[in-house]
């Protein structure tokens, strides 16, 4: 991690949600509302890019007022300010009934994100029927872990990432957050230089790298702090709130 010695003009701010926006009691620190309004007053843009599903993600975005886009599901959907869907690339579902197979194989926990819901260690019958947009494997054995990001690469049409130590994230080849945030700031008409991101987990390397001013969390994965051009406190110290005025206000 090195930091930059000027920092571009920040028109829109990228805030991933669990780890970042979040505390560890899965709520937004009033500090960090703060800050967002704050940035809002500015005139900066400020949107969500999550690996939560719009469901899962749609109460701490209404409380946060923030009438702009929204990125799910690490960049598989992308969402209006009038919540009219912009995009969405699906994973195959028979490749999501491979990966089914293959928890139940390794016995892990997992979890299967659809269109209208998540499924929590369990699956519908006809995997089929339904429109699946993510996988994910819960899994605290390293080894078993490891063998199953290997049988995850060798299929070469996935996009493997996580969001936590013990997780494994899965999406269609290609889908990651920095590709939704290049949809919204093609819409905007902003420069990818003029965006900070801010994140904590591998699903958020993509767009820390590939936005002008990437800051890990204090909390961050070593990987992502290498990445990133600054790192910021903790999701239990306001980070979030530190950064936006610290690099963008």
């Amino acid at each position: 991690m090195t930091e930059k010695m000027k920092v571009p003009q920040i028109k829109l701010i990228a805030l991933d949600m669990d780890g970042t926006l979040l505390n560890s009691n899965g709520e937004i620190p009033e500090e960090n509302r703060k800050a967002i309004r704050e940035a809002k007053d500015k005139g900066i843009e400020v949107i969500l890019s999550t690996g939560r599903s719009r469901l899962t993600a749609r109460d701490h975005v209404d409380s946060l007022e923030l009438n702009s886009y929204l990125i799910t599901v690490n960049g598989s959907e992308i969402f209006g300010p009038e919540g009219d869907l912009i995009a969405r690339i699906p994973v195959d579902s028979k490749v999501m009934e491979w990966m089914w197979n293959l928890s139940q194989t390794y016995k892990t926990h997992f979890w299967a994100t659809s269109c209208d819901r998540v499924w929590m260690n369990e699956m519908p019958e006809n995997i089929h029927d339904y429109e699946w947009l993510k996988f994910g494997f819960d899994i605290s054995d390293d080894k078993v872990r490891d063998m199953i990001h290997q049988e995850l690469h060798s299929q070469g049409n996935l996009e493997i990432t996580n969001s936590s130590l013990t997780n494994i994230e899965v999406n269609a080849l290609g889908i990651n957050k920095a590709k939704g945030i290049q949809q919204v700031t093609d819409i905007l008409g902003i420069s990818m230089e003029n965006v900070m991101a801010i994140g904590d987990s591998l699903n958020d390397i993509a767009m820390i790298e590939e936005s002008g001013w990437g800051i890990a969390m204090g909390n961050a994965q070593d990987i992502v702090k290498e990445t990133a051009n600054a790192v910021t406190a903790t999701n239990d110290e306001n980070g979030v709130a530190n950064a936006i005025r610290k690099w963008a206000l």
